[in-house]
């Protein structure tokens, strides 16, 4: 009796495998969870040491408009105005999401609704490919060829603000167009069937249902765009110009938090007054980024519950 009291009640291998797995996959969510964590404290904490150790104004760092950390100004500050690259990174990242975001919904309503045989065909190894080049090759072709294109329509050097946003539109292109067919398909097929059946054109159905529906996905797809946008620094940096200066126009040179920072990190020391200013603009740039992430995903719920 105690024999079989003892088989029933005793684990099976499917159960500890069970038990296993979920361990496992604590340890995993456990171990991302201190990485994120150590990541942001220590952005911050290297972030704040400008204001907390060098004593310079948080004010100064986000209003002024002169980069120059090693110098002092006239009244004996340091020259840490970050707001010509925080001006140039809001400005190169929200237009290239504006003018990617329409093409991206073009393409992926062509390969879902309109050809979704053919267009996935013809079109997914292209937004494969693209994904697949590497920033340093987007940023020879902005160098050689959207750059010079710029200044000989445009005038001025061709390095700015317009050649960056450029580039990083093919850049962020793809990736909002696969994460918005990925939105499109999960739309249930009864939307579309119900929408036909009341006499809703095809159209109809897919401006007035399918991207309704799939609004969410579809602000998800440009977070992910806008967030690749807003932290390349390579590509960025061979078009842009780097120069830390308030920008005067789309062609006009500038520089972003991202191309500032690798243009000026391997020529700090550890510890410094120009050292801790970049860990400033890296704690800027994280912060900028959790913004829009908290704004769109905001948009996004507004509009699933009006769904």
């Amino acid at each position: 009796m105690d024999e079989i009291k003892e088989k029933l009640t005793r684990s099976s291998k499917a159960t500890r495998q069970d038990y296993f797995g979920k361990a496992i996959s604590y340890v995993c969510i456990a171990l991302v969870g201190l990485l994120v964590i150590s990541i942001l404290y220590f952005i911050a904490t290297r972030g704040i040491a400008t204001f907390t150790v060098n004593h310079a104004s948080i004010t100064d760092f986000l209003t002024k408009t002169n980069w120059n950390p090693g110098m002092l100004d006239s009244k004996g500050k340091p020259e840490i105005g970050a707001l010509p690259m925080i001006v140039t990174s809001f400005s190169v990242t929200i237009l290239a999401a504006l003018v990617a975001t329409p093409f991206a919904l073009a393409v992926a309503i062509f390969m879902t609704e309109i050809a979704p045989q053919r267009g996935s065909r013809f079109l997914q190894p292209v937004i494969e490919l693209l994904v697949g080049i590497p920033s340093v090759v987007y940023g020879f072709i902005g160098l050689t060829v959207v750059v010079p294109a710029i200044r000989h329509v445009a005038g001025g050097t061709g390095f700015g603000i317009l050649a960056g946003t450029v580039v990083l539109f093919v850049m962020v292109l793809p990736t909002i167009t696969s994460l918005c067919v990925d939105s499109i398909k999960a739309v249930p097929l009864y939307f579309r069937s119900a929408s036909l059946a009341l006499g809703a054109t095809r159209w109809q159905t897919t401006y007035k249902v399918v991207l309704r529906a799939a609004t969410p996905g579809i602000l998800t797809a440009i977070i992910f765009g806008m967030a690749r946008a807003f932290g390349e620094a390579l590509a960025v940096q061979m078009v842009i110009g780097n120069a830390a200066i308030m920008p005067k126009g789309l062609i006009s040179p500038a520089s972003t938090l991202t191309s500032q920072l690798t243009s000026e990190i391997g020529n700090t020391t550890l510890g410094t007054l120009p050292n801790n200013a970049l860990w400033s603009l890296a704690l800027v740039l994280l912060f900028m980024s959790l913004v829009f992430n908290i704004i769109v995903r905001f948009i996004g719920k507004r509009g699933q519950m009006k769904k």
